[in-house]
């Protein structure tokens, strides 16, 4: 429709308004997207405003002129909108694989898991949620700030993923717990980050080693639901996360398993079907989480993301 509005307009108040709702926007202004992807962006709309008879805008010109004066960085910010007119603001890494880790980009399956929340935030609402291999943090600030939990405990084990997740949920006006950020650097990248302190939910950041935790750091998580996103595309990390989740529920105090749900794309089949042979091989039950019904976040729909809740 909006094609088709550009191609049969002589009016470039249209333009206009698609400049100020995208690169112009107040969230982008101030958060913004990649250099190059600005600049494609900018390209393709200078295009289609060239191929109709309005008359030129200066205004595409000088904002493109602007963006080519600025130097290319490996960060830049990603802005998702919510249902509640929110909005969640993430800085990444430009590059998919970034100092030895993926973690630094936000991956389908996370996106995925967030819209399956949203639509079943009763899940969450009033309980502690742990999140295992949080990377730089997009499901777990959607969580928080969609679905009331009571307490988010967001966990990685790379340095730089850590630092950049935990300036991720400042960033989106939380308050992290004071534990928290003793062992974590924080650097606001100059950017002023302006701090809501929101009573719910508490928020922590963990340092977890799925293979070397310890039997304290068991004791102190407690969680009622656990979530993963992206976290199945390696054997030997699957058979650390299956030991992790065995432990969990070892610690329970009250002798309660918690409620675990994993998202993950299937790149592989055969790492997907050794995953399940290891559930069956010691017990842990597991069932397909069928599909939800609200696309909220823009993915490539075709990427082929699994919900499985595990029975521990």
């Amino acid at each position: 429709e909006l094609e088709q509005k550009l191609k049969t307009s002589s009016d470039s108040s249209l333009l206009v308004d698609i400049l100020h709702k995208t690169i112009l926007h107040p969230l982008c202004v101030k958060y913004p997207s990649s250099v190059k992807y600005r600049r494609g962006f900018l390209t393709e709309l200078i295009k289609k405003h060239e191929s109709t008879t309005a008359e030129p805008l200066d205004e595409l010109y000088d904002t493109l002129a602007d963006i080519l004066n600025k130097e290319e960085s490996t960060h830049c910010y990603k802005n998702y909108l919510l249902p509640t007119g929110e909005s969640v603001t993430l800085s990444e890494n430009v590059a998919i694989i970034s100092r030895g880790t993926t973690g630094l980009v936000t991956w389908d399956a996370a996106l995925h898991l967030a819209e399956w929340a949203i639509e079943n935030s009763t899940v969450f609402s009033n309980r502690t949620v742990l999140e295992l291999g949080s990377g730089i943090g997009f499901t777990g600030i959607a969580i928080s700030k969609t679905c009331n939990p009571k307490a988010y405990i967001f966990s990685d084990y790379h340095h730089c993923v850590l630092k950049q997740l935990t300036e991720n949920i400042c960033l989106n006006g939380f308050v992290l717990e004071p534990e928290t950020t003793n062992h974590i650097e924080m650097q606001s990248q100059g950017q002023k980050v302006e701090v809501m302190n929101y009573q719910k939910p508490k928020l922590t950041v963990a340092e977890l080693d799925w293979g070397s935790v310890t039997e304290k750091q068991l004791m102190d998580l407690q969680p009622d639901v656990i979530i993963a996103a992206d976290v199945v595309y390696d054997p030997e990390i699957t058979l650390a996360l299956i030991g992790m989740l065995q432990k969990l529920s070892t610690y329970r105090a009250d002798g309660k398993p918690p409620e675990v749900y994993i998202a993950f794309t299937v790149r592989n089949p055969d790492t997907y079907h050794q995953f399940k042979a290891e559930l069956d091989k010691i017990g842990i039950g597991w069932q397909i989480i069928p599909a939800h019904r609200n696309s909220i976040f823009l993915y490539d729909l075709h990427s082929n993301v699994t919900i499985l809740q595990l029975l521990i």
